[in-house]
């Protein structure tokens, strides 16, 4: 005796929820990654863009045996006396132009902090930034006592002239 067995063409339920749950859990496991090299591309960023305006800085002090003026966290040289505003303004003295553009920092809550540690004879420097990355190997501990984003970012990363620190 011969028995026919009606065989259907497609997937059971049971099968199609194996999938989807599977597909679920790679693509959270992806997201995770994805966000993650975008905290750490934007926290290399923020160290390349402080060490270029260092860099200008240290030409600028080159030039005039002292660190430009800082108001509020930000440079006062945009041309020399004039508040630069992080991502607009051109940090120079009328003649040099010590940077074109001057950076900001790529979150839109979030800025860079320029402070003069001795004013007025403005021999020492420090640049603050606020990094997303809670176990990079450069992070401030404690962060410092400036706001670099919102009222709780406090920064916790720095760049300074190399006669001090920090924590000054």
């Amino acid at each position: 005796m011969i028995t026919s067995r009606k065989f259907s063409k497609g997937f059971t339920l049971v099968e199609l929820l194996v999938v989807i749950s599977i597909l679920g859990v790679l693509a959270s496991i992806a997201l995770v990654s994805f966000r993650s090299s975008q905290i750490r591309g934007r926290d290399a960023e923020r160290k390349s863009d402080l060490k270029q305006i260092s860099s200008a800085l240290e030409l600028f002090y080159s030039d005039y045996g002292k660190y430009p003026d800082d108001s509020g966290g930000s440079i006062m040289a945009c041309p020399t006396g004039t508040l630069c505003v992080w991502g607009s303004g051109q940090f120079s003295d009328g003649k040099t132009i010590y940077f074109k553009v001057l950076p900001k920092d790529p979150a839109s809550d979030q800025s860079y902090y320029y402070r003069i540690v001795d004013p007025p004879s403005n021999q020492k420097f420090q640049l603050f930034a606020y990094l997303e990355n809670t176990q990079d190997a450069n992070l401030l501990l404690p962060a410092s006592s400036y706001l670099c984003g919102g009222s709780t970012k406090y920064c916790n990363f720095a760049i300074t002239s190399s006669n001090t620190k920090p924590s000054e």
